[in-house]
């Protein structure tokens, strides 16, 4: 394995991305009302406990390859691929949904980069990590874009 600060750097991306993206998806397990609440309530929290694995993993490999991940609220917010969105107001479900799909569509070229990046590193774990997630996050968007219809 070749040694790559771009690993390094996207890796760390991918921690603060993953901490911000766990708080959204708290803030609609939290606040989500209506018709399908039982369905959302349950459905945002299999997704954070997700998010919250990997957000681990991910600070775990990047120690384990010699970076340092992002710890702090503030480096979160700062070097995130999706950006937090404070609830001032009530969100319908379905946008919520599509908040939700946004995010892992960002999350999904995220990985994308990732896997060219740790193929360019010769990290062949660091790769099937975001190989398997990636496939995970896609299932994801299929199930919730047919919730959409």
């Amino acid at each position: 394995m070749a040694e790559s600060t771009a690993l390094q750097d996207h890796l760390n991306k991918l921690v603060a991305t993953h901490g911000v993206l766990f708080t959204k998806l708290h803030q609609h397990h939290w606040f989500v009302k209506g018709p399908n609440f039982f369905t959302l309530h349950e459905k945002f929290e299999e997704l954070y406990d997700e998010v919250n694995e990997h957000f681990d993993e991910f600070a775990e490999r990047l120690l384990t390859i010699g970076g340092e991940p992002f710890s702090t609220l503030q480096e979160f917010l700062d070097n995130s691929s999706v950006k937090e969105v404070p609830y001032t107001k009530d969100v319908k479900q379905v946008d919520m949904v599509k908040s939700v799909l946004e995010d892992f569509g960002t999350l999904a070229e995220d990985l994308a980069k990732g896997i060219e990046l740790a193929g360019e590193a010769e990290d062949d774990i660091t790769e099937d990590m975001f190989i398997g997630y990636k496939t995970e996050v896609e299932k994801h968007m299929w199930m919730l874009e047919a919730y959409l219809g």
